[in-house]
């Protein structure tokens, strides 16, 4: 019998066993509540429930033989083109998309970014166990900055970064109304108790922590600066949209768009949700030290090109549609 596969949670905390499991070995989460219940699965050298949040420091301990001969799922290759930002031995920084999932999961197995990285060649940090060295991941519809580890030490090492808080990232968004003054948010985040797609701010939920700061004022929404002290599912767009400013686009978490806007401004409005393809959220900016050398580093992306009209149709000015960096034209940077 193959020994059992261990390791360690380096973040603070984890979703539920079973979501952890199917997202750490590239499984079904059938499958990974199917170890559990076999009795495969350990933590700290006891049989968990599947619903259990992990926490750091917890050891795991997984007979993958108890798959009863399902083998644990390879990274097919997808074609996809990729922004590779900056790249070296042990790590890669990527401007990732609106439209591409990050890690394969039910309903998109063969054609997300690990797929694409697989089609470059590219080996991520446990790349041939089936646990890819996702250090954080970007919703679906959310673009940006992505760093990701190549090496079993540099993953190890960025992820205990970003738990201790030592990663900054910092998102652009658009959305409703209007923001005076920075804002600290300061609202935990759980599952949603009625629609397990959705989060909501519960006071059974994980802590999560949300700096919002106002950055360009437009006849409808804003321009801010978003920066996480925390990494929740959906934080961003849950806590936007928990202090009445959601964001732009957002078909989950939008509060009713378009119908937010009362009076004469209500067509400029209708004119600004007509013209979001997706949320307007973008991971626009990525600080931490290098995992090996030590050094400072700082990635900046651009607002894309696909939210282009949208900032054109929220200022009424079609010049900012070809306008080099934008976002430091806006004021975004610091």
């Amino acid at each position: 019998m193959e020994p059992p596969l261990t390791f360690q949670v380096l973040a603070t905390s984890t979703e539920r066993l079973d979501r952890f499991l199917a997202d750490q070995l590239s499984i079904s989460r059938t499958q990974s509540a199917r170890l559990i219940a076999s009795g495969a699965v350990q933590v700290n050298k006891e049989k968990p429930r599947a619903s259990r949040c992990l926490s750091h420091g917890d050891l795991l301990s997984v007979r993958l033989q108890d798959l009863a001969g399902r083998p644990v799922r390879t990274i097919a290759a997808y074609d996809h083109p990729l922004d590779v930002v900056f790249e070296d031995d042990a790590l890669m920084v990527l401007n990732k998309p609106a439209g591409l999932v990050v890690h394969p999961a039910p309903g998109h197995w063969d054609d997300t970014l690990l797929n694409a990285l697989a089609a470059r060649g590219t080996r991520l940090a446990g790349s041939g166990e089936g646990r890819p060295g996702i250090v954080h991941r970007l919703d679906k519809d959310t673009s940006g900055l992505m760093v990701l580890a190549k090496t079993d030490v540099a993953h190890r090492k960025l992820s205990r970064a970003l738990s201790n808080r030592h990663v900054e990232r910092i998102y652009a968004a658009l959305c409703w109304g209007h923001i005076d003054d920075p804002v600290e948010v300061d609202a935990p985040i759980g599952r949603h108790p009625k629609d397990r797609k959705r989060m909501a701010v519960l006071a059974t939920g994980r802590n999560a922590a949300t700096r919002v700061e106002p950055v360009a004022r437009f006849d409808v929404c804003d321009l801010v600066r978003v920066k996480l002290a925390t990494g929740r599912t959906h934080q961003i767009r849950v806590h936007l949209s928990h202090i009445g400013h959601p964001v732009v686009g957002d078909l989950v978490y939008g509060g009713g768009g378009h119908r937010r806007v009362t009076g004469s401004q209500r067509p400029r409005g209708v004119a600004l949700e007509k013209a979001a393809p997706r949320q307007a959220l973008h991971a626009a900016e990525l600080r931490f030290d290098h995992p090996i050398t030590g050094e400072s580093c700082r990635f900046r992306a651009d607002w894309p090109q696909d939210l282009r009209p949208l900032i054109a149709v929220a200022s009424n000015d079609t010049d900012l549609l070809d306008r080099d960096n934008l976002l430091e034209y806006l004021g975004f940077a610091k």
